[in-house]
């Protein structure tokens, strides 16, 4: 992956990218160049076409850029040159945090430079398509981009992270899942199966009162408010807010303090408020979330909350930064439930949260046919597979998982079980103060307010954030 998930955060803009990127909507610029022929340059015996994303050889991302250094470029130029085409491919290795990295495709893709591929956190497909910096996959290739073979293999729900408006932009080539994480010793004590799948909230809250009868116990640890950041939103808020049936951005408007937020919030109440089942401290703690980690692994903690990156990262019994000896006999994991069958977003009784990133295309390329065929070439099974070798991941191809998965029942369940039922958080600019605004509105439960005061705490801070009342829903 090309952006750490060592902490699930939105990558925030910084001043810089902010305002080149609201310069580009204000003066209306952006992607296209001198000409948008998707057939420039087709023909061309020979090209050039540089790579770039976050990651360089001995520093940041290693292995990603070792991957497209040795593996992808020697192999395409080789495939190209077998049908009487020389192909020079460099790679433009970048080693440094997130914000400057991204501040510096804003500005090369205003000023129509820039590598002709890219890779870009999917959470910001939404706000460099509306400066105009990207555009939509078959506006720069034309008909190759729909008909590329392997969109058959990438789910329709993976797809969405590298979609806006419902339009691909990108292909997203990795992702990740949330789901319920729990200790089945715990269970067993509280006389719960080990093979527990929560249908409804209902049925999550009764796991946690017998739970709570298990001396030195905290039944349910729910991420909440401000100190657990973007977290509080990914692994809590946002799952939940899909499991009333609502996204928090969906057709132009944002989801306000209506119902489906009451909901949320009145679980937040019940589990840290009314029946006791969480621990209200640790969500106000600097670290809240990695003690809520170390408390887990040490069989303190009986349900959580969480992306897959806890199994993979965080209990790895040999490299994880709380280790479980016993991960693989002691933890089970679950999907997230809709409040009750069939009443989740899309009609679903189940729902999760993905992010990771996602590869483009610069308009301004003087060769977009080559481009996106090297473009598919790295997502191929083939470059997919040996991106992976040794370290296995969730990758956006349903056949690579099938076979490089097939000795991990935890990956397996989130592949086939998680992500079909997966969303998306909206990769719009003003969606990080959104996020704030959720977060304190389940610290303002935790801390004792009422679900509707919170809500309608959370409705007006809203409106004042994306631009008034008209551009919220009240569901």
């Amino acid at each position: 992956m090309v952006f750490s998930d060592r902490d699930f955060s939105r990558r925030r803009i910084g001043a810089a990218a902010a305002l080149v990127l609201a310069g580009a909507v204000l003066a209306g610029c952006g992607g296209g160049g001198s000409s948008t022929d998707p057939e420039r340059g087709k023909d061309a015996k020979s090209f050039s076409l540089t790579i770039t994303r976050n990651a360089i050889e001995g520093g940041k991302n290693t292995e990603e850029a070792e991957w497209i250094t040795k593996t992808v470029i020697p192999k395409f130029v080789a495939a190209q040159k077998a049908k009487g085409v020389t192909a020079k491919v460099t790679f433009r290795g970048q080693g440094v945090d997130d914000e400057a990295y991204k501040t510096k495709l804003a500005l090369d893709l205003k000023s129509r430079s820039g590598a002709d591929i890219m890779d870009i956190d999917g959470i910001w497909v939404g706000e460099f398509a509306q400066a105009g910096y990207i555009r939509p996959l078959p506006e720069v290739v034309g008909p190759p981009a729909d008909v590329w073979d392997g969109w058959t293999k990438i789910p329709g729900s993976v797809q969405r992270l590298a979609m806006f408006e419902g339009k691909r932009y990108a292909v997203p080539p990795a992702t990740d899942g949330r789901l319920i994480f729990f200790n089945k010793k715990l269970f067993a004590q509280a006389g719960l199966p080990a093979d527990w799948q929560p249908q409804t909230w209902q049925d999550i809250l009764a796991a946690g009162r017998a739970l709570k009868k298990v001396p030195g116990v905290t039944p349910i640890q729910l991420n909440a408010g401000t100190a657990m950041g973007e977290a509080t939103s990914m692994q809590g808020a946002l799952p939940l807010l899909a499991g009333a049936g609502a996204e928090i951005y969906a057709d132009g408007k944002w989801t306000g303090g209506g119902q489906a937020v009451k909901q949320v919030l009145g679980l937040y109440a019940q589990i840290y408020g009314s029946e006791g089942l969480g621990d209200p401290k640790l969500q106000q703690e600097a670290k809240g979330r990695d003690k809520s980690f170390e408390e887990f692994a040490a069989g303190k903690i009986g349900i959580l909350f969480e992306g897959d990156y806890f199994w993979r990262d965080v209990l790895n019994p040999k490299t994880g930064v709380a280790k479980m000896k016993t991960r693989d006999q002691d933890v089970g994991y679950a999907l997230i439930p809709a409040v009750s069958a069939g009443k989740g977003v899309r009609g679903q009784s189940f729902v999760s949260m993905s992010g990771g990133s996602v590869t483009v295309l610069n308009p301004n390329t003087k060769y977009p046919q080559q481009a996106f065929e090297l473009l598919a070439f790295m997502n191929s099974a083939e470059m997919t597979k040996a991106r992976t070798a040794g370290t296995p991941e969730i990758t956006s191809r349903t056949d690579v998982n099938k076979e490089i998965l097939a000795g991990d029942p935890f990956l397996t369940f989130v592949s086939e079980k998680v992500l079909p039922v997966t969303s998306y958080r909206p990769g719009l600019a003003v969606y990080p103060q959104v996020s704030t605004a959720l977060q304190e509105a389940t610290a303002a439960v935790v801390s004792g307010k009422s679900p509707d005061q919170a809500a309608a705490e959370y409705g007006k801070k809203l409106e004042g954030v994306v631009g008034g009342a008209a551009n919220v829903t009240p569901r």
